[in-house]
C-alpha cells in the first residue's frame, strides 16, 4: 500500500458524511492502492492515544463507501497491519447497496449535446478542475438523479455552486446530509446546531454563453452599485425562493433557514455584485466623500431600490422576512476556484502557470481602499495565506445574517465562514481567515511564458471578477 499525500486525501474525505471533521479521532496517516480503488485511514484518539482506522473503497458507479471503522489498536503499525489487507488492493469495487441506482458517471454525456463550459473541462488547462469537480460530484450523499446531466447542460453554474458548497461544508467538519427533495442541504454540527440550506443562482434575464464573454461593467456611481440592477436581480432572486415557504416544510420547522447565493447575472458581475447584496439586504451603502481635507466613509442609506418597480430595499432591515435566518454568499463560484485549490494544494499543472490577480480587503483601521495583489497560486507566498497551506473551499464564503429572524443562524454552524451580522445598530464582520478577497480573476498561462506582474494590471479601467483567461 502506498501512502495518500495530504492534499489528496483531503478531497477524499469530504466523502465522508463529515469530511473533514474528524472529532476525537484525527487522523494521522492515509494509505491506499496504485487503482486510487481504495482509502485506508489511521486515526489516533485525542485523549489516551489509542489507534483507530476507517476503510473506504469506491462502489462498482466510483461513490465512496465506508467498509470498515475500528478502534483500540495499541500502536500506529498495529493499525496499519489492519488497513492493508481491508483495503483489498487488487480486488474488484464494492457493490452497490439494495435498492440504489447506480450514479451516472459524470464524463458520460449519452448523446447529449453539452454546454461550452462543460467542454472547457476537457482542456487541459483545465483538467485538474473537471477531477475535482467529479470527486465532488461522488461525494455528494443524495444528489438530485438529473445532476450529472443538468452540469452537463443548462444548469451547469447550478451544480458547480452546489458542489462547491459541499467542499465548503465538510471542509468545516459540518455533518451534511440530503434527506429531502428539498431544501437542499441539512448542515449540522458537534454542538448540535442544524440549519437547512437552499441553494440559488442568480442568472441573466437573458442567457449568454459564459466561455470568453466580454466582460460587463459595473453600473455608475456608488447609489447604482449598491442599489441598482444587481440588487433588484438579488432580490427576485431571493424572492422566488422565499415564496416557495420552504421554512413552512415539517422538516424545517423551528430550525434555522438559509438561502446559499452565487450570481451569474452577467458576465463579471461578481466583481461588483456583492455591494448589491449588501444593498438590498440591509438597506445601506456607503461612499467616500471629502470632509475637512480627509477622506472619509458616509453611510448610504436607501429605502427601495433605484428603477421604475421601486422594489422596496432592506429585506433585512426589519421582521417582514423572520422565516429567512441568512443569506450565505461566495464570489468566487468558478472552475477557476477548483483550479486554484488543486494546484495551492501541490496538485501538478504540467506546462502551466495559474496567477490570482484582485483585491484584498485592507483591514487597517480606517482604510478606505483595498490592497491590489498578483500571486502565482503555486507559490510559497500564496500557500502560506491560509493555515492549511493551500486556498480552502470556503475562503470566500460570507453569512450575512438576517437581526430579526425567528430561529437565528449560530456562526458556529459555519465557523470558517465570514460572518456579516448587526451590532449597536451598525453592520460589522467577523473572519476566520485574515485574507479576504473582494474580487480576482484567475490567468492561465504556458510555464515558460514571462510572469504576470502587479504592475501589468493596475493601470486598467475595469477589472475583471473570477474567471479564466
Amino acid at each position: 500500500m502506498e501512502l495518500i499525500p495530504q492534499a489528496m486525501f483531503d478531497i477524499y474525505a469530504l466523502a465522508l458524511p463529515r469530511g473533514h471533521g474528524f472529532g476525537d479521532w484525527p487522523p494521522v496517516g492515509a494509505w491506499g492502492g496504485p487503482d486510487g480503488i481504495a482509502c485506508g485511514i489511521a486515526t489516533r484518539q485525542s485523549q489516551g492515544g489509542a489507534f483507530g482506522l476507517k476503510i473506504m473503497r469506491r462502489r462498482v458507479d466510483s461513490v465512496w463507501a465506508v467498509t470498515a471503522d475500528e478502534t483500540g489498536f495499541s500502536t500506529l503499525e498495529e493499525a496499519k497491519a489492519r488497513i492493508e489487507p481491508l483495503l483489498k488492493i487488487g480486488e474488484p469495487r464494492e457493490p452497490l447497496p439494495p435498492n440504489t441506482a447506480p450514479r451516472p458517471a459524470l464524463h458520460d454525456t449519452q448523446g447529449r449535446t453539452p454546454s461550452a463550459i462543460f467542454e472547457l473541462l476537457r482542456r487541459p488547462t483545465h483538467h485538474l478542475a473537471a477531477w475535482a469537480l467529479n470527486q465532488l460530484y461522488l461525494a455528494l450523499p443524495n444528489p438530485d438523479k438529473n445532476w450529472a446531466s443538468d452540469c452537463q447542460t443548462i444548469n451547469f453554474h447550478t451544480r458547480l455552486w452546489e458542489a462547491q458548497l459541499l467542499a465548503a461544508f465538510r471542509e468545516q467538519g459540518l455533518l451534511v446530509t440530503q434527506p429531502y427533495e428539498s431544501p437542499d442541504f441539512c448542515i449540522a454540527n458537534r454542538r448540535g446546531d442544524e440549519a437547512w440550506v437552499e441553494a440559488v443562482t442568480a442568472n441573466p434575464q437573458v442567457p449568454y454563453e459564459h466561455v470568453n464573454a466580454p466582460q460587463s461593467r459595473p453600473p455608475e456611481g456608488r447609489e447604482a452599485i449598491f442599489f441598482g440592477p444587481a440588487a433588484l436581480r438579488f432580490a427576485k432572486t431571493l424572492g422566488n425562493k422565499l415564496d416557495r415557504r420552504y421554512d413552512s416544510l415539517p422538516h424545517v420547522v423551528g430550525k434555522p433557514f438559509l438561502i446559499a447565493l452565487a450570481d451569474f447575472q452577467a458576465p463579471g458581475s461578481m466583481m461588483w455584485s456583492r455591494e448589491g447584496l449588501i444593498g438590498y439586504l440591509y438597506g445601506r451603502g456607503a461612499e467616500v466623500v471629502d470632509v475637512d481635507g480627509r477622506r472619509v466613509a458616509r453611510p448610504l442609506p436607501a429605502t427601495h431600490l433605484l428603477g421604475p418597480s421601486a422594489f422596496p430595499a432592506g429585506l433585512f432591515s426589519d421582521d417582514r422576512h423572520a422565516e429567512l435566518s441568512a443569506v450565505v454568499f461566495s464570489n468566487a463560484c468558478s472552475l477557476a476556484k477548483l483550479n486554484r485549490v488543486m494546484v495551492s494544494s501541490g496538485a501538478a499543472a504540467e506546462g502551466l502557470r495559474y496567477v490570482r490577480v484582485g483585491d484584498f480587503f485592507d483591514r487597517s483601521p480606517g482604510a478606505l481602499k483595498s490592497i491590489p495583489f498578483c500571486l502565482d497560486v503555486a507559490s510559497e507566498e500564496y500557500r502560506s495565506l491560509w493555515p492549511q497551506h493551500y486556498e480552502p473551499w470556503s475562503a470566500e464564503m460570507e453569512v450575512f445574517h438576517n437581526p430579526f429572524a425567528r430561529h437565528l443562524a449560530p456562526f458556529e454552524i459555519l465557523p470558517e465562514a465570514t460572518h456579516w451580522f448587526e451590532h449597536d445598530g451598525e453592520i460589522t464582520c467577523a473572519s476566520h481567515y485574515e485574507p479576504a478577497i473582494l474580487w480576482s480573476r484567475t490567468y492561465i498561462q504556458d510555464a515558460d511564458s514571462p510572469a504576470l506582474r502587479l504592475e501589468d494590471f493596475l493601470s486598467e479601467e475595469a477589472r475583471a471578477s473570477e474567471g479564466d483567461v
